[in-house]
């Protein structure tokens, strides 16, 4: 009769456990109250409530599915690769919740031909070249002289700012903008008329990195919360 050595015997019962504990650890992290451990860092400023499915949705068809179409694409078999486990972020997730408008720079102005040498420096077609997730902040580029890139031509009539725009471009001082003008736009303040009234470059940075806002709290449009834009989704069924 057979017998079977005790090493092997050792070899087949780790095999065992392993399988179970591998099979029970992939369960327990796709747990809602597991994902902590799954997110690679922390949300970032104002995205502390939401659930990772709120951008990472589900990828089509099963994870069997997902592994034979990439390993068909990877030889040849299939034209393009699919999602594996979720789905690719895009600027459509970010639009879901943050469509306003009244946006000073919609992402999707920048996909007209008289930006396409614009965003060769900086891609504004989509959300995350500034908004970058799981970096625990607000803004994510590094340099906030961006504007350059689209307003060197820049002139306003009657300007009412002591020091003109013009000169401040001449000067090529790009970084004043943000000192005056939020990006988007979405914020109701008064605009000063006077350079040293404007706000000071250490509490736009820390704005930047998650603290508080320089701007004011009153704001035109409001970004939906994970139970209204989860509303929204149902009333659209």
């Amino acid at each position: 009769m057979f017998k079977v050595s005790p090493l092997r015997k050792r070899q087949f019962l780790g095999g065992i456990i392993g399988l179970v504990l591998g099979v029970s650890l992939f369960y327990i992290l796709t747990l809602d109250a597991t994902e902590g451990y799954v997110s690679i860092s922390p949300m970032n400023t104002g995205h502390n409530e939401l659930s990772c499915f709120a951008c990472h949705a589900d990828a089509k068809g099963n994870l069997m599915q997902q592994v034979q179409s990439n390993i068909s694409h990877a030889f040849g078999a299939r034209d393009e690769s699919v999602d594996f486990g979720t789905q690719d972020v895009t600027v459509n997730n970010c639009l879901q919740c943050h469509d306003r408008p009244n946006d000073r720079h919609p992402t999707y102005r920048f996909s007209e031909p008289r930006f396409k040498d614009a965003i060769k420096h900086i891609d504004a077609t989509t959300c995350i070249t500034c908004h970058s997730e799981h970096h625990e902040e607000r803004v994510s580029v590094e340099n906030i002289n961006y504007c350059m890139n689209c307003h060197q031509d820049l002139k306003v009539e009657n300007d009412p700012l002591d020091i003109s725009h013009v000169q401040l471009i001449a000067k090529k001082a790009w970084n004043t903008c943000i000192q005056c003008h939020d990006f988007h736009g979405n914020h109701t303040y008064q605009v000063p008329e006077h350079l040293s009234d404007t706000i000071p470059m250490q509490k736009i940075q820390a704005y930047f990195e998650g603290g508080e806002d320089p701007y004011g709290m009153v704001k035109k449009y409001i970004a939906l919360s994970q139970e209204e834009w989860l509303k929204t989704i149902e009333n659209s069924k």
